[in-house]
């Protein structure tokens, strides 16, 4: 099997294609063009495969598997028109099973690569808002009357950075999946079954709260979403991150535990400006008592944030 690397998405997914073409010469590209239900591969996952290594993600687990030791296989033929393959998670279906249990569906088209693609990464990768379209006539090949579509832009995704992997960071995930947002998971805890179950997320990690600022990256277009599992993580995670340039953090929390939070922070010398830019306690007040209300709220907020300079 070829070497595992890390997932990422749309611009970042673009600039380490080129950077392996440049040196493979050749890949198979895998993209999620449509997806159903609870599907582990949500529509825009991709993922590239050569002879020695992959990278990215269309979905992961037993399907994935199957697929990149397929594509590897066409590597072996001179070359291949594009087409697609559905998916069904569900061991009762007639035909393209996946072999997942999860239920729901994808379709996943796959390209033959060559370095004559390498024109159109560049431009990809250096003009703003660039439009791609997969079709079975090709990359950005136009068409009318194309069996198959898929369109994306190279803009940079709205990426969500949930720390905490418990009841509210599943619900918070499958809520935002739906949504405009590539969404991290991060939790502390091994073996945790909400984080096993959480299908809705670009990637999941268990890391060390103490090192949590290595983790998260900084930009505009970063959210970030504190909801662990008490105050004292809490605490850990908002002074790692307090002082980094995000477009929204948030904490999820009763207003008298962020009330104690905060006094201590301020009587430690934390910057006050920075810790009154936390969203806190996080989300719309919308009386929200269940574990789904709470994601919402949450979800609402980010939105709001996301669409308030446009």
């Amino acid at each position: 099997m070829a070497k595992r690397l890390q997932q990422i998405m749309t611009l970042d997914f673009y600039k380490k294609l080129s950077e392996i073409l440049q040196v493979e010469k050749r890949l198979v590209l895998m993209i999620v063009i449509s997806n159903e239900g609870s599907s582990p591969g949500r529509k825009g996952f991709k993922m590239l495969v050569t002879k020695n290594q992959m990278y990215g993600t269309i979905g992961g687990g037993i399907m994935e598997h199957k697929l990149v030791e397929f594509a590897e296989s066409l590597l072996d033929k001179p070359s291949f028109e594009p087409f697609i393959k559905h998916q069904i998670h569900d061991k009762s279906a007639p035909k393209d099973q996946s072999g997942m249990i999860c239920s729901g569906q994808q379709t996943i088209a796959f390209y033959d690569i060559n370095s004559n693609f390498l024109p159109l990464l560049n431009q990809i990768i250096t003009e703003e808002n660039f439009e791609i379209i997969y079709n079975n006539l090709g990359i950005n090949v136009p068409s009318e009357t194309a069996e198959w579509s898929f369109t994306e832009t190279n803009s940079l995704p709205q990426k969500v950075y949930v720390i905490g992997g418990g009841h509210v960071g599943l619900a918070l995930s499958e809520t935002l999946s739906k949504l405009d947002f590539e969404i991290h998971i991060f939790d502390h805890r091994e073996n945790l079954n909400t984080m096993e179950q959480n299908n809705f997320v670009a990637t999941k990690q268990i890391v060390d709260f103490e090192e949590i600022d290595k983790y998260v990256p900084e930009g505009g277009n970063i959210y970030v979403v504190i909801m662990s599992f008490g105050y004292r993580t809490d605490d850990i995670i908002i002074r790692k991150l307090i002082d980094k340039n995000f477009k929204y953090i948030g904490l999820l929390g009763s207003k008298e535990k962020i009330a104690t939070l905060f006094q201590n922070m301020i009587a430690d010398g934390f910057n006050k400006d920075n810790i009154a830019r936390v969203y806190a306690p996080i989300g719309i007040d919308i009386k929200s008592e269940t574990t789904q209300e709470i994601a919402i709220s949450v979800a609402a907020q980010l939105i709001r944030v996301k669409n308030q300079n446009r």
